[in-house]
This record gives structure tokens, C-alpha cells and sequence, in this order.
């Protein structure tokens, strides 16, 4: 039986021609993509859509060169009816994930690179940044590293909280003051923190106010704004760190819990302490001898022995 070279350089050629067009339509996406300076959501779903659609359209043609191949599509075909209700009973879910996807690209309730928090009911399923969309799945990653993976039907059917603004990303930040600072000076030393910090934007449009009335002091909260979330951690330690050195140096309270402890004091209640546990171990102490306290003629008497009654005589 020889070699068909024919068939298999068409099937070559198809391949290379699906291959390339995979090829192609990655790299139409990533320049539109730096076109618009930013990755959005519906392009990565589409370009998951476009790539899986491709491979398996010139994978199917491939193979239908092969006489076996199209034997099995014969079979396939007459028995479809049957098959595509298996199929679809099979792949409910992955359909369910494919569908939710065309909703959540077309309404796009968030976007890649935004922040955003997916609850179901009063259950926080993950909160971060959105790096990826597919076909089947929405890739979330937190601030601790680690990365959610949340199928489409899930993020479709549960809350979603966007964090984010397509302009500026504001971080609430709070910091305790003593009631006798003074709150004037207080918001002038932060305003200019967070003017001369490289990370923050608009910072003139920030607003310093007093939040809560604490057991130790008053509460100040403001926003700091940056251009994404990644420099929002950063932005919000820097200016944590100069507040508490300006403060320093402004002789300006923040209180804290602490704990004084007289060493001297702690030895003489320690003492008295143990002096008061030993009389009372002392007074529970059971006496040496068992019978103290009552008399020996109660344990030694013999019991009093009756007299036997006298026979009759005849």
C-alpha cells in the first residue's frame, strides 16, 4: 500500500493555513491593543472565540481528507440527532460559559487591568485586578498573589463591584490624631505629602475630614488618587510613611495603647499573693491524727453485751 503525497500535502497545507491564521489574528489583536494604549475585555474574548472557532474548522477539514475520517462522519451524520443531544447534555456547562462570556464582553461590567470585587449573596468569590478573559473562564488576580480563575456563568450571575475609574484610582486612607492636635495643621502637613508624591494625581481635589470621634483620639480620612491600583498600594505606603515622620517632627500625636508596669509593686503583690494562697492552703489542711477531736472511748468500747435470759426450772 503506498504513500498518497497528495493527500498528505493538502492536509499540510491546511494546517499551515489554519496555524497562520491563529498566527494573524493574535497579532491583529495585540496591535489593536497597543493601539488603545489598554487590553480590553471584549477583545480578549473575541480573540479566544476567533482562535478556538479557526483551530477546529482546520482540523476538521484536515482530517476529512482521510477516507476514515469521513466514515466516521458518515456515522456521525446519521446518528446526529442523538449525538448533539448527548453533546449538549455533556457540555451544558462549557455552553453556559461560552454564552455568559458573549453577555459579559458585550456589556462589559469591567474591563482588563480594572479592580474589581465578585460577590455572591453576602460571599466575597475573589477581589483584584482582571488579567485575562476566555471563552470558559474570567482571571482575577489578588493582592496576595495568588490568582482566581472563575468560570463566565459564575462572574455573570454573581455581583460585581468595579473599584475602578477608566481615569484615577482612589484609595481611602485613615490616620488617628490626638484630640488636642490641631486639626488645621494637621490637614495642612498631609496636603502637602500629598502634593510632592510622585504616585498621587489630583491631589487638589482631595478632601481631609474628620471620620470618627475613638476612645483615643479623632480619625482623619482622605483619598489618595494614582493612575491604576498597582500604584495605589505603593503611593498609599509612601504617604502612611511621611505622615508619621512629618507628625514627628510637628510634635503632632498619634495615640497609641500602652502598657506601665512598676517592677517594685509587682514583687510586693506577688508576695502577698502567695503569703494568702499558703494560709488558706493551711486552713483546709486535715489535722495529723484522724481521731483529734474525739474521744478514744468512742473507737475502743466493746459494745454493751445483753445478759441471756434464765432457763425455768421444773
Amino acid at each position: 500500500m503506498g504513500v498518497d503525497w497528495q493527500l498528505l500535502l493538502r492536509t499540510a497545507i491546511i494546517l499551515g493555513i489554519t496555524f497562520l491564521t491563529v498566527y494573524f489574528v493574535r497579532r491583529f489583536f495585540r496591535g489593536l491593543n497597543k493601539r488603545t494604549q489598554k487590553q480590553s475585555l471584549y477583545n480578549k474574548f473575541f480573540q479566544s472565540i476567533l482562535t478556538a472557532g479557526i483551530t477546529i474548522i482546520g482540523v476538521y477539514s484536515a482530517l476529512g481528507s482521510f477516507e476514515i475520517a469521513k466514515e466516521i462522519s458518515t456515522t456521525v451524520l446519521q446518528s446526529s440527532a442523538l449525538l448533539i443531544a448527548v453533546a449538549t447534555f455533556a457540555a451544558q456547562q462549557t455552553l453556559g460559559n461560552v454564552i455568559s462570556g458573549f453577555s459579559l464582553s458585550s456589556s462589559k461590567p469591567c474591563d482588563i487591568g480594572q479592580k474589581i470585587q465578585i460577590k455572591n449573596g453576602g460571599t466575597v468569590i475573589a477581589e483584584g485586578i482582571v488579567r485575562d478573559m476566555t471563552v470558559r473562564h474570567v482571571v482575577v488576580e489578588q493582592a496576595d498573589g495568588q490568582t482566581c480563575i472563575i468560570p463566565n456563568s459564575v462572574v455573570d450571575s454573581s455581583v460585581i463591584v468595579n473599584m475602578s475609574n477608566p481615569d484615577t484610582v482612589a484609595t481611602f486612607v485613615e490616620v488617628e490624631v490626638d484630640y488636642a492636635t490641631d486639626i488645621e495643621k494637621a490637614r495642612k502637613i498631609i496636603m502637602e505629602i500629598l502634593k510632592t508624591e510622585p504616585l498621587v494625581v489630583e491631589a487638589e481635589k482631595t478632601s481631609i475630614l474628620v471620620s470618627a470621634l475613638t476612645a483615643n483620639g479623632m480619625l482623619l480620612k482622605f483619598a489618595v488618587y494614582t493612575r491604576d491600583i498597582m500604584e495605589s498600594y505603593l503611593a498609599c505606603s509612601n504617604v502612611r510613611q511621611r505622615i508619621v515622620s512629618e507628625f514627628d517632627k510637628a510634635e503632632i500625636l498619634i495615640p497609641y495603647n500602652t502598657v506601665t508596669i512598676d517592677a517594685q509593686d509587682a514583687i510586693v503583690q506577688s508576695t502577698q499573693m502567695q503569703m494568702a494562697m499558703n494560709e488558706a492552703q493551711e486552713q483546709k489542711a486535715p489535722p495529723e491524727n484522724p481521731v483529734e477531736g474525739f474521744e478514744k472511748d468512742h473507737y475502743l468500747t466493746k459494745p454493751e453485751e445483753k445478759p441471756e435470759p434464765e432457763k425455768e426450772t421444773q
